[in-house]
């Protein structure tokens, strides 16, 4: 799965606007949680996890919040190696997945997305061993997140399924 360029349909965006997972408390990032393998999506996420001195396997950010360009997240990590890939909104980028894939392995753990992240969830999810917390925003509402396992990978194949290959 993504090993081709994948675009949403407009018919389906509702279907992809249903949340994953579970609401998020920013306070249980002050729990111990050394031993929980966590990966964020989006800059306010990935700030925030920053913010409470937990460092996720994968980062994954665009820059931008919201229309605002140059976000605290991006400006923290601006002298740091990360991983560029090219994403347009509405799309998951073969080269986007494919940098996931490598993030998970260990390979990177920033990608900076030059287009929109938040399709990037989907190969997290997918690639991301069982019980890897996945955690994305939902824009002015709150943190989600996903842990992964068998019936998540399979909502995730459902929903990729209703893309559109690109050729």
């Amino acid at each position: 799965m993504f090993e081709r360029d994948l675009v949403l349909p407009e018919s389906q965006r509702a279907a992809f606007k249903e949340p994953l997972g579970r609401e998020m408390d920013e306070s249980e990032l002050d729990i111990d949680n050394a031993q929980t393998r966590y990966i964020t999506v989006g800059d306010v996420v990935s700030l925030t996890f920053r913010r409470h001195g937990v460092r996720p396997l994968l980062s994954i950010y665009d820059g931008s919040t919201e229309r605002r360009e140059m976000t605290d997240f991006a400006r923290l990590v601006e002298g740091e190696a990360k991983e560029v890939v090219s994403n347009p909104a509405g799309r998951i980028t073969a080269g986007m997945a494919d940098a996931v894939r490598r993030g998970i392995g260990g390979e990177v753990d920033l990608i900076r997305v030059d287009g929109e992240e938040d399709l990037a969830l989907l190969p997290c999810l997918l690639y991301a061993e069982d019980g890897t917390v996945v955690v994305y925003g939902m824009p002015g509402r709150c943190m989600m997140a996903v842990t992964t396992d068998g019936a998540v990978r399979k909502r995730v194949a459902e929903l990729a399924a209703t893309m559109e290959e690109l050729e």
